[in-house]
């Protein structure tokens, strides 16, 4: 069992920079893959960032070369560095935990890009 929390949301101005973090709770970080997803105002959740338990990226091709996904094992928790937001990243983020067939998800954090 894993419990995710994230934290880090808030409001930002167009091109402005946050960074939400998500802390696991429970045993093996280090062996789950680590994803970040948003979901805006009636549209489905949609994958933002991921990370291998190896370390390997992907990311979805709107926020190549602005948000930075990354993990800290030791710590259990798994970064996004978001920059150059944009109005059209206002979200609801969540961090999911995937192992195998078993995945968790967190509450989620509010972004909002407006000036």
């Amino acid at each position: 069992q894993v419990q995710l929390v994230e934290s880090g949301g808030g409001l930002v101005q167009p091109g402005g920079s946050l960074t939400l973090s998500c802390a696991a709770s429970g045993s093996a970080f280090s062996m789950y893959a680590m994803g970040w997803y948003r979901q805006a105002s009636g549209k489905q959740r949609a994958l933002v960032a991921r990370i291998t338990s190896g370390g390997s990226t992907t990311y979805a091709d709107s926020v190549k070369g602005r948000f930075t996904i990354s993990r800290d094992n030791v710590k259990s928790t798994v970064f996004l560095q978001m920059n150059s937001l944009k109005p059209e990243d206002t979200a609801v983020y969540y961090c999911r935990a995937d192992r195998t067939i078993s995945s968790y998800w967190g509450q989620g954090t509010q972004v909002t890009v407006s000036s």
